[in-house]
């Protein structure tokens, strides 16, 4: 007589939900959802021109650094004299290359740092033409909601919103 149980095998059922759990975090991560603060969310990240016209845009989890999506938006962004950017891209790394691409780095250090950054302040004033810039896409009600489920659909709906509110 052969017996046989529903159960499966105690170790088969904890690697499935690790592979379950695995899966469900790949998916996010895909996705570009990740919690942060206020639950889960999705950072937008653009390039813009001198005017404040953004003309690169990525997506990351809202979990991840700024500076982590720094290296692959800068590919896109071809020569420049400046970079203005907030302290959440102040890194030594950064900064580095950026002088090495012939770039002058306009980023506040962050409080916690050792020794201060010095930084043209007069030009970081400038920066409020990016701050206008999410302003002005956040009037269109599908980025500021995120409703789409896939990352692919969310940036095109963004590229859609900033081609018609800056280039049309």
């Amino acid at each position: 007589m052969l017996a046989w149980s529903r159960r499966a095998p105690r170790s088969t059922a904890l690697t499935s939900r690790r592979n379950a759990r695995r899966s469900v975090e790949k998916g996010r991560q895909i996705q570009a959802i990740g919690r942060s603060r206020g639950g889960w969310t999705t950072k937008i990240h653009a390039l813009t021109d001198v005017i404040g016209r953004p003309y690169a845009l990525m997506l990351t989890a809202g979990n991840v650094s700024d500076v982590k999506a720094a290296p692959a938006l800068l590919e896109r962004a071809g020569r420049m004299r400046y970079l203005l950017a907030d302290k959440g891209y102040d890194a030594d790394r950064l900064r580095r290359s950026l002088r090495d691409a012939g770039a002058v780095p306009v980023i506040p250090g962050r409080r916690n740092r050792k020794r201060t950054i010095r930084y043209d302040k007069d030009r970081y004033r400038g920066r409020h033409l990016i701050e206008n810039a999410f302003c002005r896409l956040k009037d269109f009600r599908r980025v500021a909601t995120r409703y789409d489920k896939l990352a692919a659909n969310f940036l095109s709906g963004v590229a859609i919103a900033t081609a018609l509110a800056f280039w049309l």
